[in-house]
């Protein structure tokens, strides 16, 4: 029998909706590298979704592309990210944003995020120190909604945050690889236009939220990342059959489909959370989205690992493993039936 497979959210292909749009233009003759009617369409009905009728709007092939350049295109050359210590960039992005030349500039994390007292007293830090022409200069903060531990930023928190920016006249950076899944969670008080509103650039996750592959990359003010379109050739980020990635986003943002794609995932990990606390399992942190992370013992993990795939998180020490469940958009009930009976 073959094992379960939670191993990450970005297991199946895409949406079914998704493939008919493929398939229906398949043999349709269009300009490239973005250019087409589809992806025009695509931004149009981003912008409205965002409140941002003057955004500009790029299609990247990943996410990670989609940081990095981002993070180059704003930044100068002697200037970094502020970043949490568990940020994505700062831990599963192989140095991508520090091949590019701008270095991660790290602080401690508070359930996965950034707390704006220690962004504020690391931009007052590096502006009072007289060594600072010696030092690699703060230009960005970098967030993830949801973060890379599957907590959320709440509006107040954003709110915040972006002040902070602001006041200090440095850019703020959404990484949104899995905004559906955020978006739909009953915890949740932040929304694309709240983004586009606080934010000087985010994403809008594809890959990870239905799409075969592709992000949207928003700029909510035009003009703040000029040539942009040039320096994602630059970054290897630039589809020639551009049309493939804005079908995909008309797709997600037509009848409110990209709204709508993550209530299964946080169904069904909501289901699974609920039986690993009746259960007794060790939650390692709480949070409502759509990855779980678990400490087991030897022995929970030999027997769990035997039934289903997860992801390794890390090891705390020699008698435990953090293993993450993660769901997604295509989650079937039955799989979840199985795993929790494994459970």
């Amino acid at each position: 029998m073959s094992k379960l497979n939670f191993a990450c959210d970005y297991l199946e292909g895409a949406h079914p909706a998704i493939l008919r749009r493929l398939l229906e233009t398949n043999l349709v003759k269009t300009d490239g590298y973005g250019e087409d009617e589809y992806s025009e369409s695509a931004r149009e009905k981003i912008r409205v979704a965002c409140e941002a009728p003057q955004a500009e709007i790029h299609f990247l092939v990943g996410g990670t592309q989609a940081n990095a350049t981002v993070i180059d295109g704003l930044l100068r050359r002697w200037q970094g990210v502020l970043a949490a210590e568990t940020g994505h960039i700062a831990t599963h992005e192989a140095g991508a944003v520090e091949a590019g030349g701008h270095k991660v500039l790290t602080l401690p994390q508070h359930n996965g995020k950034l707390m704006a007292s220690d962004v504020k007293a690391a931009l007052d830090s590096w502006k009072n120190d007289d060594n600072r022409d010696h030092m690699v200069m703060p230009g960005m903060v970098y967030i993830s909604q949801p973060t890379e531990s599957g907590t959320l930023y709440s509006l107040a928190e954003l709110e915040v945050l972006s002040a902070v920016c602001r006041e200090a006249g440095v850019f703020l950076y959404a990484d949104g690889a899995r905004l559906a899944y955020a978006l739909v969670c009953p915890e949740n008080d932040v929304t694309l236009p709240d983004l586009a509103r606080l934010c000087d650039a985010f994403y809008i996750g594809g890959t990870k939220c239905g799409a075969l592959f592709g992000e949207a990359v928003v700029f909510p003010k035009p003009g703040i990342a000029p040539h942009f379109f040039t320096l994602v050739k630059q970054h290897g980020a630039l589809l020639a059959k551009g049309r493939i990635a804005g079908l995909q986003f008309e797709t997600l943002f037509t009848d409110d489909l990209y709204g709508q794609i993550g209530q299964t995932a946080i169904a069904a990990a909501s289901r699974i959370r609920a039986t690993l606390w009746d259960k007794g399992y060790t939650l390692v942190m709480e949070n409502p989205t759509n990855q779980i992370f678990v400490l087991l013992d030897k022995e929970q993990y030999t027997r769990l690992t035997s039934r289903a795939i997860l992801s390794f998180w890390e090891q705390p020490d020699p008698e435990h493993t953090v293993m993450r469940i993660a769901t997604s958009w295509a989650t079937t009930d039955d799989d979840v039936d199985a795993l929790i009976a494994c459970l």
